[in-house]
């Protein structure tokens, strides 16, 4: 081949690659063109597209889908927990359906268009109903009771919940009716369209992020459009559920709560130890019990005890606890029925009594029944309150104990009940492997702040109850081992002992409080006293950190120098 043809050849090469290029920088051009600078055409359908009745909260798409249309419209459960109340409770044992408010429990059946409320016969237009394994609630009690609101839409069949208190900011698409503003799936202009809106266009204003605004058309669709075509109108608010506090609750505003608990076992105690208790403003007996599985109560109740307090102007709060027994709770708190006996057998004593509210003291439960024993506080509190009953709830100390703390949704119960009691005691307790102070003061605070800080109770909503009472410990050794057991006792046990032996106690600053030991028959006893020192000290802490008041356990520990403490807990 001559070298003139093979320089033909080479250039004929160089031409073609040329155009290539040429091309392929022209497409490169109109693709960054199209892409990168002018707005995308390309339009999309919504995700939802398709879906018969799909539901948006604050123009988000949410799982599941209605049921019905119109006054037969329907919610599903699960849609339900998420986004209006997560305490909605089903029992599919029974097919029972639970609502709480502070000041309503309505209790529904799937199928039943029969339902309680408060304990009262109501009637229902539509029934619960499961569909296709789903649970779906009429739309119509769950207006009353929450003051839901909605829009549906008769074309797309999309569902726009809001909920009662939500402020919605309105706005509408600026230019003439026949222009059209595109809603993008995203912030840009490169984003699909999913829907040309008219001029004039109401819509709803989720949210801005930069200069987009992510709206919503009464059919559902909800997309981006720039703040510039977008005209911001008034806002919307759905009226919220007001609860008004009742007579009984407004009368502990700003007044601290100063209680003994009064121990009651075989014997009623005599009314007349209510003339000891200086200061004290509320006296809480231990008068009731769930006996059985079934919710049945047991009362050791006496009239004579509530005349004589409330002749001394203080309030009566009767205790029911659950026979500290893990069966019985477990039956008693499993389903509506039994926990509706236990509620309305202790609100007619409550009623024949002529009491001012109920202590609940649940201990020694298991796990697992701690939901169901937050659903009994629930369910007590609105029928309780329909009564002019102060309801209080006592806790332990937040610990990895088993059937003594880990039960106990601390969170849920300072929702619920005007006041959360902590037993701010047991710190050592009876079997305690080492000896030590029922309640330091640092064990103490922690204890509280815990609760506060954690589980976001209100401070003038917990109550921290104080020991009347200590241990004496006994060490003794033997084998080379140091065997360690305690009794508990009184002030005022303690306080003969230390006049009887001559003892001088020493100041721990360590825990607060005051200890003495001493040996007794060749063993080494141990005890770090309560008294006005110590109680001095959890006064303090509960007042520089605005509790709702002290309580106290028990009347029968204490002695005058307690009362007289413990009632400066008032300003």
């Amino acid at each position: 081949m001559t070298r003139s043809r093979r320089r033909g050849r080479r250039s004929s090469a160089k031409r073609r690659f040329a155009v290539v290029l040429g091309l392929c920088l022209i497409a490169a051009g109109a693709y960054i063109t199209v892409t990168q600078i002018l707005p995308n055409p390309l339009h999309a359908k919504p995700d939802w597209k398709g879906l018969d009745k799909p539901i948006f909260v604050k123009g988000e798409l949410l799982d599941e889908g209605a049921a019905g249309s119109g006054e037969q419209l329907k919610l599903p459960l699960s849609v339900l927990q998420e986004t209006i109340d997560p305490n909605i409770r089903y029992e599919k044992g029974t097919q029972s359906l639970i609502l709480t408010t502070p000041e309503r429990v309505m209790h529904l059946q799937t199928g039943e268009t029969e339902a309680q409320l408060n304990n009262k016969q109501v009637q229902l237009r539509f029934a619960p109903e499961e569909k296709n394994g789903m649970l779906y609630m009429p739309v119509q009690p769950l207006k009353e009771l929450y003051g839901i609101d909605f829009h549906e839409d008769p074309n797309t069949g999309a569902v726009l919940l809001m909920k009662a208190g939500d402020t919605i900011q309105m706005g509408s698409v600026k230019g003439a009716a026949d222009s059209k503003t595109p809603m993008r799936k995203g912030a840009s202009k490169h984003e699909p369209i999913l829907a040309d809106m008219p001029g004039g266009t109401a819509v709803r204003v989720w949210n801005a992020e930069e200069s987009w605004y992510f709206v919503q058309m009464d059919n559902g669709y909800a997309g981006y459009v720039p703040k510039s075509k977008i005209t911001i109108g008034a806002k919307k608010k759905i009226e919220a559920v007001t609860e008004e506090a009742t007579p009984a609750q407004r009368s502990w505003k700003g007044k601290p709560v100063n209680l003994a608990w009064e121990a009651v076992y075989q014997k009623k105690p005599d009314p007349s130890v209510i003339d000891q208790l200086s200061g004290v403003n509320v006296v809480s007996p231990t008068w009731f019990s769930i006996i059985d599985g079934q919710g049945n109560v047991r009362s050791n109740a006496d009239t004579t005890y509530v005349t004589k307090a409330h002749a001394k102007g203080m309030e009566v709060w009767g205790l029911l606890n659950n026979s500290f027994d893990p069966e019985i709770t477990t039956n008693a708190m499993a389903t509506y029925e039994t926990r509706l006996n236990t509620i309305n057998q202790t609100l007619q004593f409550a009623k024949m009594y002529h009491l001012d509210g109920i202590n609940l003291d649940f201990e020694n439960v298991k796990t697992k029944d701690g939901e169901n024993v937050s659903q009994f506080v629930r369910e007590l509190k609105p029928l309780a309150r329909a009564m002019g009953l102060i309801v209080s709830v006592d806790v332990t100390p937040k610990s990895g104990s088993e059937m003594w703390s880990r039960f106990l949704d601390r969170r849920s119960l300072g929702e619920t009940a005007d006041f959360i009691v902590l037993m701010a005691y047991d710190e050592h307790w009876a079997s305690s492997p080492t000896a030590g102070s029922v309640s330091s003061l640092p064990w103490t605070e922690a204890a509280v702040r815990k609760i506060l800080d954690e589980d976001a109770v209100p401070p003038e909503k917990l109550i921290l109850a104080v020991p009347l009472y200590t241990r004496i410990w006994s060490e003794e050794v033997k084998d080379g081992k140091t065997k360690i057991s305690s009794k508990a006792v009184g002030m005022k046990t303690v306080n003969d002992i230390l006049t009887e032996k001559k003892l001088k106690p020493k100041y721990l600053d360590d825990v607060k409080q005051n200890y003495v030991e001493y040996t007794e028959d060749g063993v080494l006893k141990k005890i770090w006293i309560e008294d006005q020192t110590s109680l001095k000290e959890r006064v303090k802490l509960a007042k520089e950190l605005n509790l709702g008041g002290v309580a106290a356990w028990t009347r029968s520990f204490g002695t005058e120098e307690a009362w007289n403490v413990l009632k400066s807990i008032s300003p």
